[in-house]
């Protein structure tokens, strides 16, 4: 039977994608900003809500196992504790979707915050959503690729990557700009999936594959090789939490979801009422149950200070 290989972040170029070139990671980037333009009402319908505007997992604790909504909002909570965050730190989210933990760290901890993402239209969502829950004052939301910022040298107090790091085609240029983002004693706080293996079965490529191409990721580091790339950027007091086990009842119910969704992306797909981006978010919902539940990739949270 073939092997396949996945490779590490060292040779980043990425082996789903054939990513290698400034020109092919704007291509990269065009189907980034294509999935989520394209899908944000599927994630308002089948996932998320105005609420909780959560483009992520969620954390399940065992007096929420039937509480979708609320495990989403937990994994907000979490990260902001994890990382020790005050409400007097100014935050950059890294990644900030349609504005949900920004909006969430305003409403609920009165931080200020700036949102980036490279989705003029999800800019124009977060600030609508931004005044919906009256945190106008404290967001802004503002185009850019957190690998390459505007900003100034030692401009936050606090970067935060929920689910978004794993788009960098290269790990290292995101965690190099943190570090010049972030002042003396700043934190770097990254929730992501790490991969498990390099050497995969066919049917497991498969997964990954889908996994990949569903959500415009072009690679994902292990644990040991991202910690290396804090480390080697300067980082230090570097902590790890794993937490697979309080990720994966999401997983489940991504799966389920996307099984009751079954007539409806069918239908839908045959009167071409889909686009690409929509049918690959769809697939990557099987996908991603076996992903983590066949332990292909582990789910962290990297806590760094600068």
């Amino acid at each position: 039977m073939p092997t396949y290989y996945l490779k590490s972040n060292q040779d980043y170029r990425d082996p789903i994608f054939k990513l290698n070139s400034e020109q092919d990671n704007n291509v990269l980037q065009e189907a980034t900003i294509k999935h989520y333009d394209d899908c944000y009402w599927d994630y308002l319908f089948a996932w998320c809500n105005t609420d909780n505007l959560a483009l992520h997992y969620g954390y399940w604790n065992q007096a929420d196992s039937y509480n979708h909504h609320q495990a989403l909002l937990n994994k907000n909570q979490i990260i902001y504790e994890t990382a020790a965050i005050k409400s007097t730190d100014k935050v950059l989210d890294a990644g900030c979707g349609i504005g949900g933990s920004s909006i969430w760290m305003a409403r609920e901890h009165q931080n200020q915050i700036t949102g980036i993402t490279i989705s003029d239209k999800q800019i124009s969502y977060a600030n609508k959503h931004a005044q919906k829950h009256q945190v106008a004052e404290l967001v802004t939301f503002e185009n850019s690729d957190f690998c390459q910022t505007p900003y100034e040298d030692e401009s936050f107090d606090v970067v935060w990557a929920l689910e978004s790091s794993c788009h960098a085609l290269n790990k290292a240029d995101f965690i190099n700009e943190a570090y010049r983002l972030l002042r003396k004693g700043g934190r770097l706080v990254v929730c992501d999936a790490f991969i498990l293996q390099r050497e995969f079965n066919a049917e497991q490529w498969q997964t990954v594959v889908t996994f990949f191409n569903g959500w415009a990721v072009p690679n994902l580091c292990d644990r040991e090789e991202f910690s290396q790339l804090i480390t080697n950027c300067g980082f230090k007091d570097i902590n790890i939490s794993d937490i697979s086990n309080q990720n994966l009842p999401s997983a489940t119910h991504m799966y389920k979801v996307a099984k009751r969704l079954y007539p409806v992306q069918k239908l839908s797909q045959w009167l071409g009422l889909r686009s690409k981006a929509q049918t690959a978010n769809y697939q990557a919902g099987f996908a991603q149950h076996n992903f983590f539940h066949d332990r292909l990739a582990e789910y962290c949270i990297f806590t760094a200070t600068k």
